[in-house]
């Protein structure tokens, strides 16, 4: 199965949820994905949807200056954000157990 497709349409909660209770700049939300299971999301993907759900209302950012290279732009998420995040989690939660009920029991007429 082609995971891209599947990962379009959860990047946002996944991004919502590792960014949840602390801030990261854009290669730290990917390795923090990556070590949650998401191996084959892809470093653009990453950054689009750091920079579209900041153009969103749904993220604060914020420049750390570095002294080992380029600063670093954190995100966070705010109010709007966290209720995004409420709202999307639920929504995935019974779409994945619909999910589960027709791989388990096939279609019911």
């Amino acid at each position: 199965m082609d995971t891209s497709q599947l990962l379009k349409g959860v990047l946002d909660l996944a991004v919502l949820a590792v960014l949840r209770d602390e801030d990261g700049y854009g290669y730290d939300v990917l390795r923090r994905l990556r070590g949650g299971g998401m191996e084959e999301v892809g470093d653009a993907s990453v950054y689009g949807t750091l920079r579209r759900l900041y153009r969103a209302g749904l993220l604060t950012s914020y420049v750390v200056p570095s002294d080992e290279g380029p600063h670093r732009k954190y995100y966070g998420v705010n109010d709007a954000g966290r209720e995004r995040l409420v709202e999307s989690e639920r929504a995935w939660r019974a779409f994945a157990e619909a999910m589960d009920g027709i791989l388990t029991k096939g279609a019911v007429a």
